[in-house]
C-alpha cells in the first residue's frame, strides 16, 4: 500500500516546502497539498519536489474563508481562476488531480454553479478532476455534504474525469457504513484519505479500524494511494511505521 503526506494537515510547523523533504524523510510515498503551492516560486516547488523524489498526487484550488467557491452562485468569474490557477500549479509538478472545493452555499443555484464550475476544469485540465462531501459536523453549509449527492453531481457532469475524493473520516461521520460506502462507490473514486474517529487524529485508533478497513478496500479494488489527512499528536513518521506494522500480514 502507499501512503501520501497531505501537507495541508501533517508538518504545519513547518515551511511549505520543507514539509516535502519531511514527508520523504518520514516514508511518505507521496505528498498531496491543499493550496499552499499556489503561493510558492514554481522553481523553488520543483527542486523541493526532485530533492526529495516525491510525487504529488493532486492539489485544492484557492481554498480561502469559503472553503472554495465552485458552488457559489455569482462568484463563477473567481471560482474559474482558482481552478485555473490550480491547473496551472498541477501540470507544472506534474499533479494527476486538482480538487475543486464548493464552498458554503446551498439550493439549485448553487447546484448550478457547481455543475458549470466543474465543467470549466474538465475543460482545461486534462486530468482527474475531484470533488469530496465534506460533513457537515466538521464544515457546516458546505455545499457537498452527503455521498449521495456528490454522486448525483457526478451523474449529471456525466465525465470519466470527474472522481470523487472519498474521505473516510468524512463519509462516517456524515453518512455511516464507510466499507459499505466505499464498495457501492467505487467505480467513481479518485482518491482515498483517512483519519481517525472521533477526533480527525493518526489513523491508528478510533472507531475505524484500518488495519481491516484498508485491505478490504484494496481487495474490493482499490489500487490508488491513501491520503493521510489527520491531525498529527505524534511524528508522522511514527505513525506512519505503526500503521504499515499493523498492516503487515503476520499482524494481522
Amino acid at each position: 500500500m502507499r501512503f501520501s503526506a497531505n501537507t495541508g494537515f501533517l508538518y504545519r510547523e513547518l515551511p511549505f516546502l520543507e514539509r516535502i523533504g519531511a514527508a520523504a524523510a518520514a516514508g511518505f510515498d507521496a505528498v498531496e497539498f491543499h493550496d499552499e503551492a499556489q503561493r510558492e516560486d514554481p522553481g523553488a516547488l520543483a527542486g523541493a519536489l526532485a530533492a526529495a523524489g516525491l510525487p504529488v498526487l493532486g492539489l485544492n484550488v484557492r481554498m480561502g474563508e469559503t472553503a472554495g467557491r465552485a458552488a457559489i452562485p455569482g462568484a463563477e468569474a473567481e471560482a474559474r481562476a482558482d481552478i485555473d490557477a490550480a491547473a496551472a500549479v498541477a501540470g507544472a509538478v506534474g499533479a494527476g488531480a486538482i480538487h475543486v472545493l464548493s464552498g458554503r452555499a446551498e439550493g439549485d443555484a448553487a447546484r448550478a454553479a457547481l455543475v458549470g464550475n466543474l465543467r470549466h476544469a474538465l475543460g482545461r485540465f486534462p486530468g482527474t478532476v475531484l470533488i469530496e462531501p465534506i460533513c457537515r459536523a466538521a464544515n457546516p453549509g458546505y455545499f457537498l455534504s452527503s455521498l449521495d449527492q456528490t454522486l448525483a453531481i457526478l451523474a449529471e457532469v456525466d465525465h470519466p474525469r470527474l472522481k470523487i475524493l472519498f474521505d473516510c473520516y468524512h463519509v462516517e461521520t456524515g453518512d455511516g457504513d464507510c466499507l459499505g460506502r466505499f464498495r457501492a462507490a467505487l467505480p467513481h473514486l479518485g482518491h482515498v484519505q483517512i483519519a481517525s474517529l472521533p477526533d480527525r487524529a493518526e489513523p491508528t485508533g478510533g472507531r475505524l479500524d484500518y488495519a481491516r478497513l484498508l485491505p478490504a478496500m484494496v481487495g474490493a479494488g482499490y489500487a490508488g494511494a491513501f491520503g493521510c489527512e489527520y491531525r498529527p499528536s505524534e511524528p508522522p513518521a511514527a505513525m506512519l511505521a505503526r500503521l504499515r506494522a499493523r498492516l503487515a500480514p503476520e499482524s494481522r
